[in-house]
């Protein structure tokens, strides 16, 4: 997620200089990104069952963590698991040392209802192994395909800052997506949607002159952005995200569809980091995806980023308070699922 700030406020300036009528939005079934950088987290069984009691049909895990998949056996909980980018030199070498991967932490397993692996995590272009990701993927598709689990999707997380252009219908990979191109090829060939994490907060924080706060919490009353095309933005998320599927277009991908893999709001550590903005923002994300976005009708599988408030993790404040939930297992807030 550190990776948002400027990519996503760079896109977004574009996005909402220029102007989707009200539509009664769908509730969609939802997942959540389950992030354990806290003290005194639940157990992974607690939290399998607090998922259950809420409602919430998905999960993401950044990394195969044996106590969690054994939690989250026979619960019929849909399940993204990333690599962890540590993972992908040794990935990209070879087959067989993704064969050992998939054996220990895939078929190893039983009981879980498995539909993508994300090799990779916003891989930075500047000092990350951005040539790693595609071959990396190829050996995970292969080594599932020969253990007989090929109906697992493999793709790879990627954030707002590969894409560059505006409109949104002109949205094409950007310097730091130059890796993207023969990916969204390769996404196209086996079926498997591209997983993208889409922060209109780290876009409203980076350019506050020109987005508006009510575009990026979906409270604006009308109409902000226009296309060239005709297509008409009320919020900046489906603005990056119909940003995101031009760009996949433009690199010869066009039936690639978009698991939105992360989306959030922080509760706390700025002005605009409060539990209020948090909660419009996650509870209309969960009101709307069922709707789609102007460009791609029909409803967007979305996670919420993140489970719990993590006080674990580095950086700005805000960092830690992404979470639904407190480590207590009380709501950060309310919200109807």
């Amino acid at each position: 997620m550190a990776g948002h700030r400027a990519a996503a406020s760079m896109l977004a300036v574009a996005l909402a200089l220029g102007v989707l009528a009200a539509i009664p939005a769908a509730v969609q079934s939802i997942g959540v990104a389950y992030g354990v950088n806290g003290n005194g987290l639940p157990s992974a069984s607690e939290v399998v069952q607090l998922y259950q009691s809420n409602r919430i049909s998905g999960m993401r895990i950044y990394s195969p963590d044996d106590d969690i998949l054994q939690a989250l056996s026979g619960s019929n909980i849909d399940l993204i698991i990333d690599t962890g980018n540590d993972q992908l030199s040794n990935l990209a070498a070879s087959v067989s040392n993704a064969a050992a991967w998939v054996q220990t932490n895939i078929q190893s397993h039983q009981g879980l209802n498995i539909k993508y692996i994300a090799v990779g995590n916003e891989v930075p272009d500047q000092g990350g192994n951005t040539q790693d990701i595609l071959p990396a993927m190829q050996n995970i598709n292969n080594a599932l395909s020969n253990a007989g689990l090929g109906g697992i999707k493999v793709s790879t997380a990627v954030q707002s800052g590969v894409t560059t252009g505006f409109p949104p219908s002109h949205g094409t990979f950007s310097d730091s997506g130059s890796h993207m191109p023969p990916i969204a090829q390769y996404l196209a060939s086996t079926g498997a949607p591209l997983l993208a994490n889409i922060y209109p907060y780290f876009a409203y924080k980076g350019d506050t002159t020109n987005i508006r706060l009510d575009y990026a919490l979906f409270t604006a009353p009308s109409t902000v952005v226009t296309d060239d095309n005709g297509n008409q933005y009320q919020n900046l998320f489906d603005a990056l995200v119909d940003t995101m599927y031009s760009a996949l277009e433009s690199a010869g991908a066009g039936n690639v569809g978009i698991v939105v893999s992360e989306s959030g709001w922080p509760s706390a550590g700025d002005a605009v980091a409060t539990t209020g903005n948090a909660q419009t923002y996650n509870q209309n994300l969960i009101n709307h995806v069922g709707q789609g976005t102007p460009k791609r009708p029909g409803a967007i599988e979305t996670y919420i980023f993140a489970m719990f408030n993590e006080d674990k993790k580095t950086g700005l404040e805000t960092e830690r308070h992404f979470g639904l939930f407190n480590a207590d297992k009380s709501p950060a807030y309310s919200i109807n699922f």
